[in-house]
């Protein structure tokens, strides 16, 4: 066992000599640029390690700013996010102001046309059609000391809305048109022919007591006749969407609203009493 670690021993020693003698000519030896062996071989050793170093330093480098760029892009998309997100709203606000002002506009030019005394009114509330069909009504903000009272005549600037039925001291009470119990006096306003526009619940109105030999056809326009002395004669009521024949006397008459009822904002009271009712006012 001994010996065997002689032997290993030497063979080391001798290879270490070996390498020594080796490194002593190199050293002593130079290249064709005159440069020595082991010079240019350290150095080619180490410019690798350099080079190595390097390659690995840019990368990193090229990572981080990846990165970095990658993070400040991230922000400014969120920010452009935040400021389209901002620029709709406004838009929206912007038009919801632009809608508002055009229907004041048309209600005013309304107000001017009308050859009646009107208070405006803002709608603040209303009966939906479903569950309860029979009864469509909508709330406004004015009441009896603005003037309102009951069973006067509510318009639009597309046509008639209804009367007040249930008028409090700072709001009232309107029945749409379109209620079940509504009704309004009505003539067709290219004929004249006269009958009685009546609710139904629903989003159609039907005039009833048309003669049958009357002149009525489909988008005839129908208008208040003024004889039920609620609604002053002219006003708009619709335009007719469908004639039947119901019997011998009367025509079966279904009348499309001019105005839509569900989507009513601003509104005007007709503050003038029709003739016969002049005398009546509290």
């Amino acid at each position: 066992m001994a010996l065997e670690d002689i032997r290993q021993r030497t063979r080391y020693l001798f290879l270490t000599v070996i390498l020594g003698h080796i490194l002593l000519i190199s050293a002593q030896v130079n290249s064709r640029k005159g440069v020595p062996l082991l010079e240019a071989f350290t150095f080619g050793m180490f410019s690798e390690v350099q080079r190595a170093t390097s390659s690995l330093a840019s990368g990193v480098r090229s990572v981080w700013s990846g990165y970095v760029d990658l993070r400040r892009a991230h922000a400014e998309n969120e920010a452009l996010k935040r400021q389209l997100a901002d620029a709709q709203v406004a838009f929206q606000a912007q038009q919801a102001l632009a809608d508002r002002a055009r229907s004041l506009e048309e209600l005013l030019q309304l107000r001017s046309r009308a050859q009646v005394q009107t208070a405006a009114a803002a709608v603040i509330g209303a009966t939906p059609p479903a569950p309860t069909p029979d009864f469509r009504t909508i709330t406004i903000d004015k009441g009896t000391r603005d003037g309102l009272r009951q069973d006067m005549a509510v318009i639009a600037p597309l046509g008639v809305v209804g009367r007040l039925i249930v008028p409090a001291v700072r709001s009232a009470k309107v029945q749409l048109l379109v209620d079940r119990n509504a009704a309004a006096g009505a003539l067709i306003e290219r004929s004249r022919a006269q009958g009685v526009v009546l609710g139904s619940g629903e989003e159609r109105l039907r005039m009833d007591y048309v003669s049958e030999v009357a002149d009525v056809v489909v988008g005839d326009v129908v208008v208040t006749s003024g004889i039920d002395g609620i609604y002053p004669k002219g006003f708009v009521i619709g335009k007719v969407d469908a004639v039947e024949k119901s019997g011998s006397t009367f025509k079966r008459i279904s009348v499309r609203p001019a105005v839509d009822f569900l989507s009513l904002e601003e509104v005007l009271v007709i503050t003038t009493l029709p003739p016969g009712r002049e005398g009546t006012r509290e």
